[in-house]
């Protein structure tokens, strides 16, 4: 008996030899189970799940799926057994899904903020796979920093001593690579007019010996079109990578799922970093329940996934957006694409 098992038995049994009505004990548990798919080729009420105005987009088709897993609370004692038993959800400790610090409104928001934030990086991580522009801008300035008075919100990166810098990674590397008290120039765009200033470094809060710019660099699409993402009460960072595809589909010749029904998961950076997620198992039967055949999983996943594929799905290891389009044009063309087994 696992842990988890473990620990399910040990609080439910003291209910059920106490002889209380099941119907009316909530137990300290949340199921966990597969949720709905969205297919970010197609449209959610009649609206596009992803929207590209502004520009002249390919036409699409078959399924590049998103994955979800749904949460359900307040069970009582035989609604949590019944899940149990189900095989098809899962229990797990109510205070995993809800931290008793936080409050539910609290969770949500934060799972708001982070599909949103998913929304904001996949636009970029398929603007960068495709080498469209993107600046750096300059998203906030710390008031006691080093670059305060210096560098303004909004200014735009040029370079970083004297090295062009277009991503927010480039710019830490770069300040972290010298030293605090050393002068760094900054070049960078100001109401359209190209300036460079020096400025003193301070010390990281996190590591005395490496310098400290205090600013907080931000990537932006810089294209004459708009990326818009309809999809509501959806919360969570893990629609990156479908999201990613979905643009990147619709801005590029051909069909990246060949017309096959593709479904996946996974966080994405700015720079195309694939990131582990969550619920995969019930992701997995989420998908083939909705007809997938392949499924994209991240890499740090592979794992729990080969242990709990249904029957004909075919999983597809990725660990950044480019893999993923190079997988699913491999897979198109009749070749072999990295597998989780």
């Amino acid at each position: 008996m696992n842990r988890r098992i473990a620990t399910l038995v040990a609080a439910l049994v003291p209910v059920l030899v106490l002889g209380v009505t099941g119907s009316v004990v909530t137990v300290p548990f949340a199921a966990l189970g597969p949720g709905p798919t969205y297919n970010t080729l197609g449209e959610v009420d009649g609206v596009p799940v992803v929207q590209i105005d502004g520009t002249d987009v390919d036409p699409t088709a078959g399924n590049l799926n998103m994955t979800t897993v749904a949460v359900r609370d307040q069970l009582n004692l035989f609604e949590a057994l019944g899940f149990w038993a189900s095989g098809r959800q899962g229990l797990v400790p109510r205070e995993e899904v809800y931290p008793p610090d936080r409050s539910r409104e609290e969770v949500q928001e934060g799972n708001q903020a982070d599909f949103e934030e998913s929304e904001s990086s996949a636009e970029l991580a398929a603007l960068n796979h495709l080498d469209l522009p993107v600046s750096l801008a300059v998203a906030s300035v710390a008031e006691d920093g080093p670059a305060a008075g210096v560098l303004n919100v909004g200014d735009t990166f040029v370079s970083v001593g004297g090295n062009p810098v277009d991503t927010a990674s480039a710019v830490r590397e770069a300040v972290s690579a010298r030293a605090p008290g050393d002068s760094l120039d900054i070049e960078y765009v100001r109401n359209g007019t190209t300036q460079t200033s020096a400025v003193v470094l301070g010390a990281r809060p996190d590591d005395a010996t490496k310098g400290y710019l205090g600013v907080t660099p931000e990537e932006q699409p810089d294209v004459p079109f708009k990326v818009k993402f309809n999809l509501a009460d959806v919360g969570g960072p893990s629609a990156g990578l479908m999201f990613s595809l979905a643009v990147v589909d619709k801005l590029s010749p051909g069909e990246l799922s060949n017309g096959e029904f593709v479904a996946g998961t996974g966080t994405i950076d700015a720079e195309g970093t694939v990131g582990p997620i969550g619920g995969i198992p019930y992701k997995l039967i989420a998908a083939r329940e909705a007809g997938a055949t392949t499924f994209l999983v991240p890499d740090a996943n592979c794992g729990e996934a080969t242990q709990n594929v249904p029957d004909g799905l075919d999983l597809v290891r990725v660990e950044s957006l480019d893999g993923a389009v190079q997988a699913l044009q491999a897979l198109g063309s009749g070749g072999d694409a990295p597998s989780c087994s």
